[in-house]
């Protein structure tokens, strides 16, 4: 199964006979709580607003939501937040995890603690799944957003975790472009190096499910017109369905730049843990928050 647009993910999830609940942590903020009505309007999901009641009472009445009947958690600060949302899932009482206005590690400490079994050893990293103008399906971008310098294990662990979320949205053997500046190995690039050891491990089975193509670059990777005028012979330029930044700087550029100046729609998801967890900026649209909780939804 290939996506070629969100419209496909909201149809999709909309057809989805489980309702999955959603234990939004920080819940008092105006553009979480629109996405997440939005998305119970829709259908997508039941949300666990959790938080300091009278913060997210305030904001519902103002909102006009009062009467929409949420669930409501007590947490009088960001880490109990965290905390509560976390235990929710571990009770089974929720099936995955959104942040909503505390520091992502307030939700992610207690989620990676040993004695909650949520955590699966990897490295948790971020994942976009862009919509970006003028390409035929949605692309995944990764790591823009944890993982500032990661070692070749760590991205390792940033593509194993890609492949993962894509193949539970369907994709059978995802295709995955590991970014440099030049397609050739330089010693003196260190990250072309890294692609070449990457692309090692997927004909190892190390990075199973995927085809990996590294180094790679941008140009070649996104258009199979000039992949074709550099003599670069790969059967996936122009419909990668993962791109593989060198670092979280590259990713967060390049993911920003798709969006601000190139009109891309975005859904983000921090994979890693045996649940998804929603994590966007404060800057986020609503539509992007919603976007994200339907991507989640579906990933359970």
């Amino acid at each position: 199964m290939i996506y070629h647009n969100f419209d496909q993910i909201l149809d999709r999830v909309r057809k989805n006979p489980v309702k999955r609940k959603v234990a939004v942590a920080g819940a008092a903020d105006r553009h979480v709580l629109e996405a997440v009505t939005e998305a119970q309007q829709m259908g997508i999901i039941d949300p666990v607003l959790i938080g300091v009641p009278a913060d997210i009472a305030w904001l519902l009445e103002i909102m006009d939501l009062s009467g929409a009947g949420f669930e409501i958690v007590e947490a009088n600060s960001p880490a109990r937040c965290g905390e509560a949302a976390v235990k929710l899932i571990g009770e089974k009482k929720a099936d995955f995890l959104m942040k909503g206005m505390i520091d992502t590690r307030d939700l992610l400490r207690p989620l990676v603690k040993k004695e909650n079994g949520l955590h699966l050893g990897r490295t948790m990293t971020h994942v976009a799944l862009d919509e970006i103008p003028g390409m035929s399906r949605l692309t995944a971008l990764t790591d823009g957003g944890m993982i500032p310098y990661p070692t070749l294990e760590e991205k390792r662990d940033i593509i194993l975790n890609a492949v993962e979320m894509l193949r539970s949205l369907g994709y059978e053997k995802p295709s995955v472009a590991v970014l440099c500046a030049v397609e050739k190995v330089n010693p003196k690039m260190p990250e072309t190096l890294d692609a070449e050891a990457l692309a090692a491990m997927n004909r190892e089975g190390i990075i199973p499910d995927c085809h990996v193509v590294g180094p790679i670059s941008y140009d070649i990777a996104m258009s199979a017109a000039i992949a074709e005028e550099k003599k670069f012979d790969c059967p996936f330029s122009g419909e990668f369905d993962i791109l593989v930044t060198p670092s979280m700087v590259a990713g967060n550029l390049l993911n920003k730049s798709l969006i601000v100046t190139a009109g891309a729609r975005m859904a983000g998801v921090v994979m890693g843990a045996k649940v998804p967890v929603v994590v966007t900026s404060r800057g986020s649209t609503a539509t992007e928050k919603l976007l994200s909780l339907a991507m989640a939804s579906l990933i359970v």
